[in-house]
């Protein structure tokens, strides 16, 4: 009885004499993974109060090299609040058909085929200007060419006036501004919704040599349109983007309608650079004054760069 009462003694010492060794070795790990425990908290919550405790604990951490040498590179430097600028040569290789009708009533219905229009071009400038900061968007675009066209003979009623010659010439100036908002900006599609006018010079003029009966002929009409439109760019690939835009306007203010609609195929070769290749169409229904009725359709191929500036 008395081996039997030393021995359950002896066994409780024991095991008191280990728990007590197990507390010791266990608090100072608990002591060391507690901060942890905390910053780790401090870091993973999204609490706005949370933010300032979680700044300093890192801030007390000695400086790394990765953070002692600043931001990494390819780290965002915020919104993008600069100005963007791109300029667009092109050339419109157009045919063009319609009605003209002088102020004296007589109409004559007109066709002319992209390469007689460019077998009688004298002189053109065509081109578009960009300019975006953030989401406001405006542009310029410029269509300027001449024509000129000589042809000699007889008139057979009067044979003893000998030859004459007839001298036509042509002028066709468009100028567009426009301005608008960039109401999707993604990086595969963007949409611009533009306003602006358009401002039309037609200019024409006949002439003969030598001009015995009087029939010489000089004109000029200009008007403006206000316009509403669009523009829709998606990235098809890193180097292939297609354009499709368009507008109308007029409603009896300048001419009774005119719209326009253009599509675009750009292949980027560098950045900065954008070769272009596209089909433009463009109708306008001007009547002006004294009877005056130019009724148009200019249509066709149209080849360009873009070039960003900025």
């Amino acid at each position: 009885m008395a081996s039997k009462k030393r021995l359950t003694t002896t066994l409780l010492l024991i095991t008191i004499a280990l728990s007590l060794l197990l507390l010791a070795a266990a608090s100072p790990s608990r002591a060391q993974a507690t901060p942890a425990t905390d910053e780790a908290y401090l870091l993973a919550t999204d609490d706005g109060n949370a933010t300032a405790p979680a700044t300093l604990a890192i801030a007390d951490q000695p400086p790394t090299a990765d953070t002692a040498s600043g931001p990494p590179q390819g780290a965002s430097t915020g919104p993008d609040n600069g100005w963007h600028f791109a300029v667009s040569p092109y050339l419109w290789f157009p045919g063009v058909h319609g009605t003209v009708v002088a102020p004296g009533g007589r109409g004559v219905g007109f066709r002319a085929s992209p390469g007689d229009l460019l077998s009688h071009f004298r002189f053109g400038l065509m081109g578009t200007g960009e300019a975006r900061h953030k989401r406001v968007v405006a542009s310029l675009d410029v269509f300027w060419i001449r024509l000129k066209a000589d042809k000699a003979g007889e008139v057979t009623p009067f044979p003893r006036l000998g030859a004459i010659t007839a001298n036509m010439k042509a002028t066709e100036f468009l100028l567009t501004p426009k301005i608008g908002l960039r109401v999707i900006n993604n990086e595969k599609i963007k949409i611009d919704a533009l306003t602006g006018f358009r401002y039309w010079h037609l200019g024409e003029s006949l002439n003969f040599n030598p001009s015995l009966l009087g029939l010489n002929f000089s004109g000029s009409q200009n008007f403006v349109d206000p316009l509403v439109g669009g523009r829709i760019q998606v990235a098809l690939s890193p180097k292939i983007v297609a354009n499709v835009l368009g507008d109308v306007g007029g409603w009896g203010t300048g001419s009774q309608l005119e719209y326009q609609i253009a599509g675009l195929l750009g292949y980027r070769i560098k950045p900065a650079w954008t070769l272009q290749a596209g089909y433009r169409y463009l109708n306008v229904d001007y009547r002006g004054s004294r009877g005056f009725v130019f009724n148009a359709t200019t249509a066709g191929v149209v080849f360009g760069a873009t070039i960003t500036l900025k």
